[in-house]
């Protein structure tokens, strides 16, 4: 059976992170990577963290179907998984591991089904994120309140998945992340 394993959680709550340390440990995974209209942050790489592009194009792929799911997360900042890219990776004798906003994390649980294990990073307190935003240091003090406010009404999401990993500490999180992830690539 195809599989597919989500990681949603708020921005800054270390879901990037824990999925890149999947990634390191287990050589069957495949990372899917989404589309979005945002600019990139940092050191992102376009085809490698995400597809940037337009939104006149990505209401296109939308307008074409193409996306297994996708979100408009701010105005004219859209969030998408290509059904393409999925398909891709299967081909390729992998599963499919996504790093996803948590609307996007509950579509494709959704679409996905017994086929998806879902896994939910909360982070400590919405005041720790806070502060991991500003250290990050890739979003201006206006955006860092929105990401904020939307955190705390995305936690209210957190049992619409099978699993919740409280991020406090990163190396308790990466073993608890391996041994969920370890479990559902062997059922």
């Amino acid at each position: 059976m195809n599989k597919v394993i989500i990681f949603s959680a708020p921005s800054g709550s270390g879901k990037t992170t824990l999925v890149k340390h999947c990634l390191e440990t287990f050589p069957e995974l495949a990372f899917s990577v989404s589309c979005t209209t945002r600019n990139p942050r940092g050191e992102e790489k376009n085809t490698v963290d995400y597809h940037f592009i337009t939104p006149e194009n990505f209401r296109e792929q939308i307008a074409s179907e193409a996306f297994v799911e996708f979100e408009e997360v701010y105005e004219n900042m859209y969030y998408g998984t290509l059904k393409a890219e999925v398909e891709r990776i299967w081909q390729s004798g992998k599963t499919v591991i996504f790093d996803v906003d948590v609307k996007g994390g509950i579509s494709l649980k959704n679409y996905f089904g017994d086929q998806a294990l879902s896994i939910f990073i909360m982070p400590p307190s919405v005041a720790e994120l806070e502060l991991r935003l500003i250290a990050r240091g890739t979003d201006e003090l206006e955006t860092i309140k929105t990401r904020v406010h939307k955190a705390a009404e995305e936690m209210t999401f957190k049992k619409q998945f099978d699993q919740i990993v409280i991020n406090s500490d990163l190396d308790r999180a990466k073993k608890e992340v391996e041994f969920l992830v370890g479990n559902f690539l062997k059922s």
